[in-house]
């Protein structure tokens, strides 16, 4: 059995905001609607939806401004990450999103959350990687990570 909900934002993997989804149960009672990222789908929010689009739309269009000038910021940056390494030139543990949107933040002054870095898997080992930050629905700063022995 699944539930319908109507995302009030975007949440990565299922859907952007205004997209009407289905979900487990306990996904949606325990995390999607607590958080505020999602209502339920019942009659009257379906055609409360409408109205909601266009306030979701504005929503959108406010956030892809805002992220369009930390993108000419960001687009291209580059940054280090100096770790441990053994022979083999793999690393002690691996470099994550968290220690990226951190030294990120720290050398552009802006404020990048670690849920915003799209980083499949943990880096384990060194060399220059490419990493998509999301700013927006839609808007992507693509960064390289340099990950450089101690």
């Amino acid at each position: 059995m699944q539930m319908q909900l109507i995302l009030t934002e975007d949440v990565p993997k299922l859907g952007e905001m205004g997209d009407i989804v289905k979900v487990a149960p306990g996904f949606g009672r325990n995390y999607l609607v607590p958080q505020g990222m999602a209502i339920p789908a019942t009659v009257g929010n379906k055609k409360e939806l409408d109205h909601q689009l266009a306030i979701i739309e504005r929503k959108k269009v406010k956030e892809r401004a805002a992220a369009q000038g930390i993108l000419n910021e960001l687009n291209g940056v580059s940054i280090t990450i100096t770790q441990r390494v053994s022979e083999g030139d793999s690393l002690f543990g691996s470099v994550g999103a968290r220690e990226i949107a951190n030294i990120l933040s720290q050398q552009s002054g802006k404020e990048i959350m670690r849920k915003q870095v799209m980083l499949e898997t943990g880096i384990s080992s060194i060399g220059i990687y490419k990493v998509p930050i999301k700013l927006a629905s839609g808007v992507f700063a693509h960064i390289k990570v340099w990950v450089v022995a101690m």
